[in-house]
């Protein structure tokens, strides 16, 4: 038996050919839609529908029918393809799947295995759903179940999807499918009947519970970390359609008002006074759905994720975790670490952990300058950077084994003495902070050396010819303050530290104002555009590639006044010492 997805959970796809089969209790029009990295279908010749229901890589049936089987090879797909979605639609647009027992999504390879199913329950006026989607992750693909329902039609949905001509197409699917079938099958008007499984007549089967670690993986850690991932995709998903919705109803609410205004005989008394409140009143409609589809995936998720943020490992856990207390250091390096919360204007009060893979494939830059929103001073802003880039460094060290990873950091003017005060005072850096100009360029020198020899060793397959005694941990270099106290020439070396040192094990950490670099005009901007931008206080600056929302990033730092990050450091020193 294949996988049991509910709605929005994913599931990886081991074969690239596939069949989809799908059954409803009516006659219903199926067809795929491929779609570019956020989804967005450019032009009617890339849904593979009734009418024309062949493209490379996928067909799909040519007429309306109880049951499908749709057709699919990811390999054969134009890499321009990142998501292919399936979607049903009755084919009387009057109709609603909430008169009839849920459809049913099935996933298997060609051979006939199943890998994963999917009963697409509660749905209620709805006249066409996006079942599925089959989507690229991470060089492989995946199938989401989604259920997103449309009440306005397949229009609607086409529309959604980014299909310019969306009401030609639908229009087209809509004959082709009752060309094809000989008539236009209508649902049962029976009324609502309980969304079990074709099969299992029971009652009403409730809305499975959340369960930490429910997601594909090889280990309880990567399965979390899928999970918290999954997560931030359905909330975006669940956003988007929010707010597609909320543009949909708002042009329609302006158009359908164009109209009444057209005729100067409607513009005064009762008749145009009732065709504004039925404008009005579609709205609100529209809407009300809208936000009762948001509430529910807000409040699932919200369930999902009070058991999932207690079951988080160090690495990916808030600092506030019971986990802390008491804990040993790792034998293994985790595969990912938590740099601070995402959510949307939407939904507030869900925070979405930011995990980032390890080693770090970029270097960091928390950003002490001013923002719109910021109402620290200058002096409080650098210090509040400072403890991010502190408490990020004691994360670090706390959640790789002893011996393999260490810190070092650049202050040049030592204004950043107090919050370095936690490293410093626990001896977990490799030495004290870098001083002055000589003590920049010292520092920079030596690293520079390191990440050349480890380059060549690597690059000639040598590296049992490192040096005996040739500390192999990976560095995190914090450098406070920047351009204070760098020269063109330690410049240089940065630069080559951002771009290479990732590979050889040295890693990025700039706590810096880039205005404060302003002197040296466009020369620093490759830098900046290297570098994930981090803010130590709430601020919308990431971008999710997937549908483009603007995402109000928080850094992860202890509760006011908890010692929590000063006892970590006080554990990683001590196992350090006993491992001498």
């Amino acid at each position: 038996m294949g996988a049991e997805l509910v709605r929005g959970q994913n599931h990886p796809l081991p074969r690239t050919r596939l069949e989809i089969l799908i059954s409803a209790e009516v006659p219903v029009l199926v067809a795929a839609a491929l779609g570019d990295e956020g989804g967005r279908v450019h032009d009617g010749h890339r849904i593979a529908r009734p009418g024309a229901p062949v493209l490379p890589g996928v067909e799909v049936p040519r007429a309306a029918a109880a049951e499908h089987r749709l057709s699919v090879d990811l390999g054969e797909l134009s890499e321009a393809v990142h998501r292919v979605t399936v979607l049903l639609a009755l084919p009387d647009p009057a109709g609603r799947f909430g008169a009839t027992a849920a459809p049913r999504a099935t996933v298997t390879d060609a051979a006939g295995a199943e890998i994963a199913r999917f009963t697409l329950a509660g749905l209620d006026a709805e006249s066409a759903v996006v079942a599925l989607e089959l989507y690229r992750r991470q060089g492989g693909w995946k199938v989401r179940a989604v259920g997103q329902g449309y009440a306005e039609g397949l229009t609607a949905l086409l529309a959604d999807l980014g299909l310019p001509e969306a009401r030609e197409v639908a229009e087209a699917m809509y004959e082709a499918g009752r060309v094809g079938s000989g008539q236009a099958a209508a649902p049962s008007e029976a009324g609502p009947v309980d969304y079990t499984h074709p099969g299992r007549q029971a009652a009403r089967q409730p809305q499975p519970q959340p369960v930490a670690g429910d997601a594909a993986g090889w280990s309880m850690e990567e399965r979390l970390y899928n999970q918290v991932w999954g997560m931030f995709e359905d909330l975006a998903r669940s956003t988007a359609a929010l707010r597609s919705a909320a543009d949909f109803a708002a042009a329609r609410l302006a158009r359908e008002l164009d109209e009444a205004l057209a005729d100067p005989r409607a513009r005064t008394g009762g008749a145009g006074e009732a065709a504004r409140q039925a404008a009005q009143a579609k709205h609100d409609e529209l809407m009300g759905r809208a936000q009762a589809a948001h509430d529910r995936d807000l409040a699932q998720l919200t369930a999902e994720a009070e058991v999932v943020e207690p079951a988080l490992p160090p690495a990916y856990a808030r600092w506030d975790s019971p986990v802390w207390h008491g804990h040993r250091m790792p034998t293994e390096p985790p595969q990912a670490v938590r740099l601070g919360d995402l959510h949307l204007p939407e939904s507030a009060s869900l925070r979405i952990p930011m995990l980032v893979r390890l080693p770090l494939e970029r270097g960091l830059w928390v950003d002490s300058g001013a923002t719109p929103a910021d109402f620290n001073d200058s002096a409080e802003r650098r210090r509040l950077a400072l403890e991010v880039a502190v408490a990020l460094a004691a994360r670090l060290l706390a959640v790789h084994p002893v011996g393999e990873f260490s810190v070092e950091v650049i202050d040049p003017a030592g204004d950043g003495a107090g919050p370095l005060g936690a490293l410093t005072r626990t001896g977990a850096l490799t030495g004290p902070p870098a001083r002055g100009t000589a003590g920049v360029t010292q520092a920079l020198e030596s690293l520079t050396r390191r990440v050349d020899l480890v380059r060549m060793a690597i690059g000639g397959g040598a590296t049992e010819a490192l040096p005996d005694g040739f500390d192999t941990s990976r560095r995190l270099l914090i450098v406070n303050d920047f351009p204070q106290g760098f020269d063109d020439r330690a410049l240089a070396r940065l630069r080559f530290l951002a771009d290479e040192g990732p590979a050889a094990g040295v890693h990025l950490l700039l706590v810096a104002g880039r205005a404060d670099a302003g002197e040296y005009g466009p020369l620093l901007d490759p830098l900046w555009r290297s570098l994930m931008r981090l803010t130590p206080s709430p601020d919308d600056h990431f971008a999710d590639p997937w549908v483009g929302h603007a995402w109000t990033f928080e850094p992860s730092l202890p509760p006011q006044g908890d010692p929590v990050v000063q006892q970590v450091l006080g554990a990683v020193s001590a196992a350090r010492i006993k491992g001498k």
